[in-house]
């Protein structure tokens, strides 16, 4: 009898056995649902944390078994990030306007709502006046469709471009962080329609809403668990079978998988699109999360972070992605947090917050030289002791 996908891959089942285990015991221990042991604000830690193991599993698509060094996802992530970004902060500015008119003897009209959504929103920038990519933000459903579209398709037509070209290697890795830097830096602008500088904050406030921050952290991470696990779930059918065959063959030896005729630059393509929408869902629930997204979110150091977390976890191995992305957000946050102590050395004092990205990038190094499977090989040890 043939075995089911999850029968054939024993590993996706444990993986998704220990979220939800992780999901119930963090649950228990909640202040919204549980006995209160975790604060709300370790429960968004959590929650975001498993947003960027889900783009993390992204990068290790297109890198770990593609072979393509794409420093430019994290911009997909921020980019779904500003989708629904640009619902939450409409939708919650409405209703402070109508309920700020409402309090005049005559009744205000729909354009006057409008006019005052548009300068609560764009004031800070100089302008009351909607830009035309706004022309959907009042409606969740499209903002949610925009959140995969938006992303899919500019990843779409960049990879058309790069791929029939026939850039690879570390020119396509500068291309795509040129197209990071580029985005970032058009959203900087006043005029770019999203408040440059500013960005678009206020987004951990649900609109009509009325459930405490401690309940409403919880149903975003239990969204960003149910979304880790479904794509996790897709990343592993995706890299199974012909596809994934092929995928991997490409990042081995793509003369010989063209010479054997197969399309490269189709599975190249279809493989970027994909990855990009599944950064974009990381980041529509990374950033309501978070409270807040500026353009700096979209820096080219975000997707250089993103590449030494899946490196450190250990490329090539979805579970390896996850847990790189896990332990770096989390040991991050304990040093950048104010949580580690500093180290008073008599002459020099050490502290963590100074320190943290020169320990992440020696971190980085030595895992390339020394542990190129990263932390994920510590399971082929494992079973290679169990075995013997």
């Amino acid at each position: 009898m043939r075995k089911s996908f999850i029968g054939q891959n024993p590993s996706i089942l444990i993986f998704l056995l220990c979220l939800a285990a992780f999901t119930l015991a963090v649950s228990l221990l909640a202040e919204g649902f549980g006995i209160g042991v975790l604060s709300t604000s370790f429960i968004k830690t959590l929650g975001k944390t498993l947003c960027l193991c889900l783009v993390a599993i992204a990068m290790d698509l297109i890198w770990g078994y593609c072979g393509i060094l794409s420093l430019g996802h994290f911009a997909f992530f921020g980019l779904g990030g500003y989708m629904i970004g640009m619902w939450l902060m409409y939708a919650r500015t409405e209703i402070i306007v109508q309920n700020a008119l409402a309090q005049g003897d005559i009744p205000p009209t729909a354009q006057e709502v409008i006019d005052g959504i548009g300068s609560q929103i764009f004031g800070v920038v100089g302008s009351s006046d909607f830009p035309v990519i706004w022309v959907f933000a009042d409606s969740l459903v499209l903002q949610l469709l925009l959140v995969l579209v938006v992303p899919g398709v500019l990843a779409l037509v960049f990879g058309w471009l790069a791929f029939r070209s026939r850039v690879a290697g570390v020119y396509l890795s500068i291309l795509t962080q040129a197209m990071t830097l580029a985005l970032a830096l058009y959203l900087f602008q006043n005029d770019s329609g999203l408040r440059g500088n500013n960005g678009l904050s206020g987004l951990q406030n649900l609109p009509g809403v009325t459930a405490p921050q401690s309940v409403v952290s919880m149903w975003f991470f239990w969204a960003s668990a149910l979304a880790l696990g479904a794509g996790y779930l897709v990343s592993a059918w995706v890299i199974s079978g012909k596809f994934g065959s092929v995928i991997r063959g490409i990042r081995d030896n793509e003369a010989r998988v063209r010479f054997l005729g197969y399309p490269v630059e189709t599975f190249k393509l279809m493989l970027f699109t994909l990855t990009a929408m599944i950064a974009a869902i990381a980041g529509a629930l990374y950033y309501p999360q978070a409270g807040i997204i500026n353009p700096a979110e979209i820096a080219p150091i975000a997707s250089i972070y993103l590449a030494v977390w899946v490196a450190i976890g250990g490329r090539g191995r979805l579970y390896g992605a996850v847990l790189g992305a896990a332990f770096v957000s989390l040991v991050s946050t304990w040093f950048t947090g104010g949580q580690a102590p500093d180290i008073n050395l008599g002459f020099y004092t050490v502290q963590w917050v100074d320190w943290w990205q020169v320990i992440l990038g020696i971190s980085f190094v030595l895992v390339t030289l020394f542990a190129p499977k990263g932390i994920g090989g510590l399971f082929d040890l494992l079973k290679r002791e169990s075995r013997s």
